[in-house]
């Protein structure tokens, strides 16, 4: 391992536990870095490529479509993505993942039922300086068939689809969505794990010593490691093609697990591991709700900001100018939401002027 590699991979993690590197070499071993270096797929072919990430198009889908059966009575009168999740609508934490990931032309799949309400919180996406589209999912027929229904909007483009109801929150992770583009643009499908403590109950990673994929299995009785396959995936711009082929389940469902099974049977199927610096919710559950409500309440009275807001990711990537930013906090101002987000604009206009 060349001296750059050493210095790309010291960086990340000082970044991601926010020290310094100095402070990081003297905590950690030359062997522990290499350890660390295989279990994150960290090497100089691994760091994004600029060019590909400012030049290529990449379209992003919400799935927010389905019963929200786990939730009932609350879901038998709105979508569970519409629900909130402290300060804000379900929907918003997927929607800041892609909008992370520099995706601004995005389709949201939704019940016929559905369609309307997310159409009138979200709109046509201006109000967050993106692109948005929508499509109506007939019946949930798994999560596969996403790239199914969504195929004329991704069109020849690389895509990257998250479930409605998946919160994601930690430091550097728009180094990990970036990792991501680049596998897409390269041909490769990445899925993202996290380890969790009831591996039975998600899709499964199986991974090497290398943190290569060597399977995965959908809910499996005897799960082959700890590593959940979370709503979070990005794939080449054949996806749409790929996912014609998948041929449904014994529960009459087309699997996502078996798409990205495809994927790993061309080789061509990476993983990004989320380790102990992010969090991860899937809030399809009364406890996981509640859970992701408090770690919001307590981040953000934590660091005095707004995290996974829409607005003020459109803001900081230029998507949205400073007056339409205003405007968009003052018609919120009477909450705390619209609060955070005049004093994060206080706080940018302070730094532009020193």
């Amino acid at each position: 391992m060349n001296d750059n590699i050493n210095n790309t991979i010291f960086k990340k993690i000082a970044d991601h536990y926010n020290i310094t590197q100095d402070e990081l070499s003297k905590r950690i071993s030359y062997d522990e870095l290499i350890k660390i270096a295989n279990l994150y797929n960290i090497d100089e072919a691994n760091e994004p490529n600029d060019s590909q990430l400012h030049n290529e198009k990449m379209k992003g889908i919400i799935l927010a479509g389905g019963t929200g059966s786990r939730l009932f009575p609350i879901t038998e009168g709105i979508s569970k993505q519409l629900v909130p999740v402290y300060d804000k609508p379900m929907i918003f934490y997927p929607l800041s993942v892609l909008m992370e990931a520099g995706i601004n032309d995005i389709l949201i799949i939704t019940t016929k039922e559905d369609q309307d309400n997310f159409k009138k919180l979200l709109g046509d996406g201006s109000k967050f300086g993106i692109n948005l589209s929508y499509v109506i999912q007939p019946s949930p027929d798994g999560l596969a068939q996403a790239f199914i229904l969504g195929e004329d909007f991704i069109g020849n483009d690389a895509s990257a689809m998250i479930l409605g109801d998946n919160i994601f929150f930690g430091n550097g992770l728009g180094d990990s969505l970036n990792k991501a583009k680049i596998n897409a643009f390269n041909g490769k499908a990445t899925i993202f794990g996290y380890q969790v403590k009831d591996p039975e109950r998600f899709g499964i990673m199986e991974l090497d010593k290398d943190n290569n994929v060597v399977s995965v299995e959908e809910k499996p009785q005897k799960p082959k490691s700890d590593y959940a396959i979370t709503g979070l995936y990005f794939y080449p711009k054949n996806v749409s093609v790929m996912a014609k082929d998948v041929k449904p389940s014994a529960r009459g469902e087309l699997e996502i697990t078996t798409l990205n099974d495809m994927y790993l049977k061309e080789n061509a199927l990476k993983a990004v591991i989320l380790g102990g610096g992010y969090t991860w919710f899937d809030t399809g559950t009364f406890d996981s709700l509640l859970d992701a409500s408090n770690m919001i309440k307590t981040i953000e009275h934590n660091k005095d900001r707004l995290i996974c807001s829409p607005e003020i990711i459109a803001l900081d990537k230029g998507w949205l100018s400073v007056d339409e930013f205003a405007k968009r906090a003052d018609l919120l101002k009477k909450n705390a939401y619209g609060k955070a987000m005049q004093k994060h604009l206080e706080r940018r206009i302070k730094r532009w002027k020193k």
